[in-house]
C-alpha cells in the first residue's frame, strides 16, 4: 500500500511543473487577447476623439454627449467652447463633451 501512494505522490510531482509552463504561456494569451480587444480599441477612440475636438473650429455644428445640437460661436483658450442652440441661446460647454462634427446645414434641416 505504501509503494502505491509513494507512486502517486511521485507522479503529481511531475505535473505540478509541467502546469507551471502551462499557467505561464495561457496567462500570456490572455494578456495578448485583453491587449487587442480591450486596451487598444480604446487608445485609438481616444485618439480619434482628441483630433476631433482639435479640429473644430467657429461656425462648425456639432452634437454633445447630452443631445444637444448647435454651432460654435466662440472657442476660448481654455478647454469651454460657447455654442448657439437657435437665435437666442448660447451655451457653454467642455471640449471633451463634443461627440461629432455634424455636415454644414444639420441645424436647418432638422
Amino acid at each position: 500500500m505504501t509503494t502505491f501512494i509513494s507512486k502517486a505522490i511521485a507522479s503529481s510531482d511531475s505535473q505540478v511543473h509541467g502546469n507551471t509552463y502551462y499557467l505561464i504561456i495561457m496567462l500570456v494569451i490572455f494578456g495578448l487577447i485583453f491587449y487587442f480587444m480591450i486596451l487598444r480599441p480604446q487608445q485609438n477612440r481616444a485618439k480619434e476623439h482628441k483630433k476631433l475636438i482639435n479640429s473644430i473650429s467657429k461656425g462648425d455644428e456639432i452634437l454633445t454627449n447630452g443631445g444637444l445640437i448647435g454651432r460654435v460661436t466662440k472657442i476660448s483658450e481654455t478647454d469651454y467652447i460657447i455654442i448657439a442652440l437657435n437665435d437666442t441661446l448660447e451655451v457653454s460647454i467642455k471640449r471633451n463633451f463634443i461627440a461629432a462634427v455634424l455636415p454644414r446645414g444639420t441645424i436647418k434641416s432638422i
